[in-house]
């Protein structure tokens, strides 16, 4: 099985992509890399694919936010102007607008807030806001990357065959070491107890 390189030795982006990354890893290497080392998994990887192309993505300036100038909310309300947030009054606004008693904000919204923000963009809506919780227009998506280890663990845990084991997170995750250093799909499989029996039988 072909272990995880450095990423000095990594030639190309479709190499590197092969491979499992932490966030905080990702943010040591854009900033090794004198490139912009903020944001999210997905913004930070992107960064990295555009490295690999020749692209230097450089670290955006932090724009001064104006104080809140609007009151009244509208779905014409640009985002920027009126200092939203995940909080009741914009939780009551949306469900105002979608008929849903109890309104919860979803994952690309949070997403999308954040890369409005980050790019300044002052034409964005809470209109267009509306449209990404209803899935009709697409800005930010959210990166699930990051709740992998949790399914590994939660399947590995579910699996009756592993009720021998004293300490469940310490065999699931000497597992997920394995699985992430490699270019292995980054889910639980039953063979993987097998596999690395040499290095998990000490906790039976």
């Amino acid at each position: 099985m072909e272990k995880r390189p450095e990423f000095k030795e990594i030639k190309s982006y479709e190499e590197f992509s092969r491979y499992y990354w932490y966030i905080e890893e990702l943010k040591r290497i854009c900033k090794e890399l004198g490139i912009d080392n903020n944001g999210t998994k997905a913004e930070l990887n992107y960064n990295i694919k555009e490295y690999f192309r020749g692209n230097i993505i450089k670290k955006k300036k932090t724009v001064k936010r104006q104080k809140p100038t609007v009151e009244k909310l509208t779905l014409d309300t640009k985002l920027l102007d009126c200092g939203f947030c995940f909080n009741q009054k914009f939780r009551d606004f949306f469900s105002e607008q979608t008929g849903v008693s109890n309104f919860k904000f979803n994952t690309d919204m949070v997403a999308t807030s954040k890369k409005v923000k980050l790019d300044n963009d002052t034409s964005f809506t809470l209109r267009d806001m509306l449209d990404i919780y209803y899935g009709k227009k697409e800005y930010a998506k959210n990166d699930n990357s990051s709740c992998q280890w949790n399914k590994f663990l939660k399947d590995f845990c579910a699996d009756e065959n592993n009720s021998i084991y004293t300490n469940k997170l310490k065999v699931a995750s000497i597992l997920w070491s394995e699985v992430r250093n490699s270019t292995k799909e980054k889910i639980y499989d039953k063979n993987l107890l097998t596999e690395y029996a040499d290095k998990i039988k000490e906790f039976q």
